[in-house]
């Protein structure tokens, strides 16, 4: 896809209609276009929205995106945020615009919502061995001589599968950018497990005509039992591979040689270890791939991120909050709000309730006493303490955990300012 259609991309987004297909947005836009619905600059509370209503921050949105580019500049990274966590192609479009070199995807259908938004750079962060992928992929390729793509490998099956899957393409195109993935560890998720295994996996994609091998990666995330001194061996051994194949001619075909490493729990040792990158007989690119920054969390990577350990870094700020209002009372120790797991993420924690809006004046007061139990499929279940001020019709603001399954739950997010202005929408594609 031509490098301007990103642009004309985006403006289809504001162009689509608002309807019921897009929960909580307010019954009255229906038939406005996007982009009319966010020039009106509705109030999130008072603007006709109904619960529950997923919002992000506008604030902490920007926040979120300067803090990893700096970052990347500051430790000489280059950046392909994994767009998995959003799906998100008006979030894309700002972390391209604060430096990032590309995107990264796990799965073929991704990367075709990524070139349908003229995404040129895209780092595939998984083994490619569908056919039918393999073959529109050989399209995009003769297609636009400017569109870069990457993808692990880890076996020479898949590397044989790879290579007859493009010769039966009918393109006359160039060869597939490959990186041999280095596992983890034994027990843990893909990748060739020794070096001889990754010399092997070398030596199949250097007899691949259709394929050209451009560098090494992995997942420190995967590590078992990690701990920052386990994760910076692993990394150590992928750079050393890197290094070991630069030494034998492996990258004799490439500009550059690809290592990339780094999710969101351990991209502070990334950078650390990928500063001991030896000079190579080529460029290097150092590729970070962290993804669940862009909007944080209330949990999972709230405690996780590498900013706990190196604060003079900064920090992320949660940008997801959850508004549910409360449906049932029954009891003085149990209320029930109308979000579940329709709704919430909830595959690694609960929602923390964290502000309840008063449902007579609008005053915003800490959730003092109020804690989410359990979740059903539209309902949230809570616990009140004695004292716990809690009503029916009240707004609890809650807190989630991990971003990737939060997002997913939603196709059209209010991106709404400290005091609920609501000025943009986030369209999403899973």
């Amino acid at each position: 896809m031509p490098a301007d259609n990103a642009v004309e991309g985006l403006a289809e987004l504001d162009r689509e209609t608002v309807d019921h297909r897009f929960k909580a947005l307010p019954p009255d836009a229906e038939g406005l276009t996007v982009g009319e619905l966010a020039a009106q600059r509705r109030n999130l509370f008072t603007g006709g929205f109904t619960t529950p209503v997923l919002a992000l921050s506008a604030e902490s949105l920007e926040h979120n995106l300067a803090l990893l580019e700096t970052y990347a500049e500051r430790h000489g990274l280059a950046f392909a945020p994994h767009g998995k966590t959003s799906m998100a192609p008006q979030l894309f479009a700002r972390q391209l615009e604060r430096g990032a070199w590309g995107i990264t995807a796990a799965v073929p259908h991704q990367v075709r919502v990524y070139r349908a938004h003229a995404i040129k750079r895209i780092f595939l962060a998984n083994e490619l061995v569908d056919a039918v992928a393999l073959r529109w992929l050989a399209g995009e390729l003769e297609r636009d001589p400017d569109f870069r793509f990457v993808c692990y490998v880890d076996s020479v099956r898949g590397v044989e599968l790879m290579d007859e899957a493009l010769r039966g393409s009918g393109r006359e195109t160039r060869p597939v950018d490959v990186v041999v993935e280095l596992g983890a560890g034994e027990g843990a998720r893909t990748g060739a497990r020794t070096d001889a295994d990754c010399a092997a996996v070398a030596d199949a994609v250097a007899a691949a005509p259709t394929l050209r091998l451009v560098g090494v990666a992995g997942y420190e995330g995967e590590v078992p039992d990690a701990t920052p001194e386990r994760v910076r061996n692993w990394l150590r051994r992928l750079v050393a591979l890197a290094a070991s194949f630069d030494k034998d001619g492996r990258f004799a075909d490439a500009e550059e040689v690809v290592v990339s490493a780094g999710g969101s729990a351990w991209f502070d040792s990334v950078a650390e270890v990928f500063a001991e990158i030896p000079e190579l007989s080529r460029p290097v690119l150092k590729l970070l791939r962290s993804g669940a920054y862009v909007s944080h969390d209330d949990g999972h990577y709230k405690h996780l991120t590498p900013f706990n350990r190196v604060p003079e870094e900064g920090a992320l700020e949660p940008a997801f909050r959850l508004w549910a209002q409360v449906v049932s009372r029954p009891t003085p120790e149990q209320a029930f709000a109308n979000a579940g797991k329709r709704d919430a993420a909830y595959d690694l924690d609960l929602p923390e309730a964290q502000v309840v809006r008063d449902a007579r004046d609008g005053s915003v007061r800490p959730a003092a006493g109020i804690t989410v139990t359990g979740l059903s499929d539209q309902h949230a279940w809570i616990r009140t303490e004695e004292d716990a001020d809690l009503e029916v019709g009240d707004w609890v603001g809650m807190g989630l955990s991990h971003p990737c399954t939060s997002f997913d739950k939603w196709q059209l997010i209010p991106v709404a300012e400290s005091d609920g202005t609501v000025t943009d929408y986030i369209r999403t594609f899973f």
